[in-house]
């Protein structure tokens, strides 16, 4: 190849630094290319092999100093062993190679024995444009032979840290970890042959995306809505100390050694009274609105492992906790049962299952119900309290199915309303609970649960239940749950346990009383000496106590003692649920009708009797909330609403209550009233999620990938359950990361200048942040400049100041929920458009041709549909992501 080069030169009278290029086949034979009269940019694998400086050379040639006094000679010249070399650039390999731009928010580059880097345009703060070349560095590797330069470059390829614009780097390492590319047998159908060269592992970018999230609530302000004007607590909680030495054995091994009819056996055999802690759920749920994160759990999580082992179980999840964190939390529930499991092996978990509706507000098919149990006992899940909000026992036994084909621990519930000790309340009463009982012992329940939701089992009652209960199913273990609002709580529990209850519930005591349940350490205390001792140590939950006093702080501002400062009798009257209570009168305050709260209450009692004095917990309980409230607002009595139902327009809630989508309440519905609500709307018969279609779990994996990229079986499921609030927390989690890892102050309300903090992103992975300064000036498009520094180096992001930013002309973003939302796939200046409001288009259409960096591209209509809003027009300058047109 070399004599032909020279010979081709030599024939033109060519004297220059030049290259020649030719094709090699498997023959050795070579073929013409073409010839560049300059070096080309792969000089520098040349100059690495040869050790010859090219670009001096031809500048001393240029002065006029020849080759032999140079030293030039080709005999002289030796090949020292294999160079290879990787042009880093702003193009993303996943697109086409379309080019990226934006502005670098930060470069790392990888170095080293053997690397040599020709930089370009890639620093921190660097502006990649639309318009020149996307080269950001040239990455050369230098080694003895083929596999060890590629293993060099590799190696250095991956200390890269570029982010803010998209590179090749995913492409070049697939590449270079290739066995053909090694052996040094690739040929020019190498890519045409190997698809999976563009199959690339998602890059987290987790800490420029935390930086991201704290530089918002810096400018913008909190990114969950803060219930009150109270200030999260700067002080940590102090954690107790735990033993080195392996958790003690609990209640959990004999579950997995013996099944779940194993369990009850041993619950059912257990001397004295089992306690259920709800600390982790329900306490949080009724006195903090559910705002308890996964880290201030997890943090506590070992000192229960090691300490309170004989706990019947944990209640941690389910309930109002799992949309609540994908909400407002910004984290994954199921992440949340899993961490939690790893660090509390021993205690058996225990969720709240709302029967057919799972943790969800409406119906499901009966293949997502069965499916959810059965992620949650992968999970770490042991014991569900299946409960309905009507008592309606087609929704119960669905769940109970669902539970026990998982493997899980069935513990059925009965909803408790009314008063069996006062012969008045005839509805409720002790042959309606028995009744049920009756029929959940034949569905197969393992324990059986009363679930005192607001707090009414009297002492007088509980005897009379439990005692009757134990006299029927001597074998089967009781179990009872209620809240604390009336302050009796200690009292009821403790005649529970007197009349034959295996298990009842409490919390800690700092996390105790009013709407949540009652006192661990009151309950422990007062049982001490009786046969119905618990075993548990005050010292401990003492200790356990502590943690929560202080933890509590951080959330004052959901504090619900804000607004509620004792517990109160009247819930024997009004019948409100403990986390609703606490609901109902934020909401008052917060509305500005803190004067009407008793107004409220007395409101809820009347749409009870109303509705029919119904069985009242979520969603029920939200139906007569929803109609009380309706009720203060519009100034209705109960009589103005029976007279003048058909011309009111009742909540949504309240219609579909009437319909029958919750179930079907205990002897009927309230006519004439139902079918006055109804107008004429149609009314299921039956359990509602029975004519429900199957759950498409293949297309919505399909789809939620396309869209966010990798998707977990669990992610699945969320969406499931809460389509919109998955959707909005897979978009959030993608865009600011592991928000979870943040401490809580600086989660809700953003870390102070100059404050110096760590975040772990996971085992070994630590990061050193200080939060430096706030740009006073905004940037032409309304974005803030906030700098840190991170592990020892500056850092900043910018973020659109929504105040500010309102003044300002900034162009919108496409909604990537909205598939008819189209946005622009590469920055760049539009050219040619070629629709116009109005126009009905197929989808794959042309709607506008973009042109960025020599690349042209045509964006094509995702769906079929008309043309609404065009966003754009010839010379329109756009940046990744900004709308063109929207269609419907």
């Amino acid at each position: 190849m070399a004599a032909a080069a020279i010979k081709l030169c030599e024939s033109v009278g060519y004297e220059n630094a030049g290259t020649v290029e030719f094709l090699l086949d498997n023959l050795g034979n070579f073929y013409f290319i073409e010839v560049n009269a300059r070096l080309q940019v792969e000089h520098t694998v040349t100059e690495e092999v040869t050790g010859v400086d090219l670009v001096q050379s031809q500048i001393r040639i240029a002065e006029g100093i020849t080759l032999p006094e140079l030293g030039l000679r080709q005999e002289n010249i030796e090949v020292d062993g294999c160079a290879i070399q990787c042009r880093v650039t702003t193009e993303d390999p996943a697109k086409g190679f379309q080019p990226d731009t934006g502005r670098i928010e930060v470069f790392r580059s990888g170095e080293g024995m053997g690397i040599r880097l020709d930089g370009s345009a890639g620093f921190s703060g660097a502006i990649i444009s639309p318009f020149y070349d996307s080269l950001l560095v040239k990455v050369i590797s230098h080694a003895s032979d083929l596999p060890s330069s590629a293993a060099k470059m590799i190696r250095a390829l991956r200390e890269f840290r570029v982010r803010g614009v998209k590179t090749n780097i995913p492409f070049l390492l697939n590449v270079l970890e290739n066995q053909k590319f090694i052996n040094g047998t690739i040929d020019t159908y190498f890519i045409d042959e190997n698809p999976q060269l563009f199959q690339f592992a998602q890059s987290q970018n987790r800490a420029q995306k935390l930086l991201n999230y704290l530089g918002n609530v810096i400018v913008n302000g909190p990114m969950t809505p803060l219930a009150t004007g109270l200030k999260p607590s700067e002080i940590a909680p102090a954690i107790p100390s735990v033993p080195l030495e392996p958790v003690p054995e609990g209640l959990r091994s004999i579950l997995k050694r013996e099944g779940p009819e194993g369990f009850a056996k041993a619950v059912r055999n257990h001397k004295g009274l089992l306690l259920m802690d709800t600390t982790f759920r329900d306490a949080h749920q009724s006195l903090l609105a559910t705002r308890v994160r996964t880290r201030d759990l997890l943090k506590i999580s070992p000192f229960v492992a090691h300490n309170f082992q004989n706990l019947y179980s944990l209640e941690n999840w389910g309930g109002a906790t799992f949309d609540v964190a994908m909400r407002f939390l910004h984290e994954c529930p199921w992440e949340r049962l899993e961490e939690m499991r790893k660090l509390i092996p021993n205690i058996p978990f225990q969720m709240l299952l709302r029967g057919a509706n799972a943790v969800g507000y409406t119906n499901y098919s009966d293949d997502v119900v069965y499916k959810f149990c059965d992620l949650s006992v992968q999970c770490g899940m042991d014991v569900f309290r299946i409960f309905d909000s009507l008592n309606y026992l087609p929704n119960l036994i669905l769940g109970m199915e669902a539970v026990g084909k998982a493997g899980g621990v069935v513990e059925a519930a009965i909803s408790y309303s009314g008063d069996i000790s006062n012969p008045k309340r005839t509805k409720y009463d002790l042959k309606y609970y028995m009744n049920l009982a009756d029929e959940l012992v034949k569905a197969g329940t393992h324990v059986l649960c009363i679930k005192d939701m607001a707090g009414l089992l009297k002492p007088k009652a509980a005897n009379i239940l439990i005692s009757s209960l134990r006299e029927k199913y001597p074998s089967l273990p009781i179990h009872i749950h209620t809240h604390d609002t009336s302050g009796t709580g200690v009292a009821s529990m403790i005649e529970c346990a007197r009349a034959g209850a295996d298990v009842v519930d409490c919390a800690v005591d700092s996390m105790s009383g009013m709407t949540s349940q009652p006192s661990m350490g009151a309950l422990v205390a007062s049982l001490e000496g009786t046969p119905y001792d618990t075993q548990m140590k005050l010292e401990d939950i003492s200790k356990y106590s502590a943690y929560w006093e202080q933890a509590r702080l951080l959330y004052a501002p959901f504090e619900c003692a804000t607004t509620m400062k004792s517990g109160n009798a009247d819930v024997y009257m009004n019948e409100i649920p403990g986390g609703q209570y606490t609901n109902l009168q934020f909401q008052a305050y917060s509305l500005g009708l803190a004067e009407h709260f008793e107004e409220i209450k007395a409101a809820y009692r009347e749409a009870n009797l109303l509705l029919g004095d119904i069985i009242k917990v979520t969603p029920s309980s939200k139906v007569v909330g929803d109609l009380a409230q309706f009720m203060v607002q519009n100034e209705l009595t109960a009589k103005d609403v029976e007279e003048r139902a058909e011309d009111l327009s009742f909540p949504k809630s309240v219609v579909e209550f009437m319909q029958g989508q919750i179930g079907q309440p205990y002897q009927g519905f309230p006519e004439p009233l139902r079918t006055r609500i109804l107008k004429g709307l149609p009314e299921i018969i039956g359990r509602p999620g029975e004519s429900l279609p199957p759950f498409n779990f293949k297309k919505a994996k399909e789809e939620l990938t396309e869209k966010f990229g990798n998707i977990r079986e669990v992610d699945l499921m969320s969406y499931a359950m809460y389509p919109k609030v998955a959707e909005e927390f897979f978009t959030f989690r993608n865009t600011y990361g592991p928000v979870d890892k943040i401490n809580t102050r600086m989660f809700l309300t953003g870390s102070k200048t100059g404050e110096e903090f760590e975040v772990t992103i996971e085992k070994g992975k630590t990061l050193h942040v200080k939060t430096l300064a706030v740009a006073e000036d905004l940037t032409a498009n309304g974005k803030r400049e906030v700098f840190f520094e991170m592990n020892g180096q500056l850092r900043s992001v910018f973020v659109t100041d929504k105040s500010a930013s309102k003044e300002l002309h900034v162009h919108p973003k496409a909604d990537k929920l909205m598939k008819g939302s189209v946005g622009a796939p590469m920055p760049g200046s539009v050219i040619d458009v070629r629709v116009k409001e109005g126009d009905i288009v197929e989808k794959g259409k042309p709607l506008v041709v973009i042109s960025a960096m020599k690349m042209e591209m045509i964006v094509q209509a995702p769906i079929s549909g008309k043309v609404t809003k065009l966003h754009v027009q010839n010379g329109t300058k756009l940046e990744g992501e900004d709308l063109i047109l929207t269609i419907e």
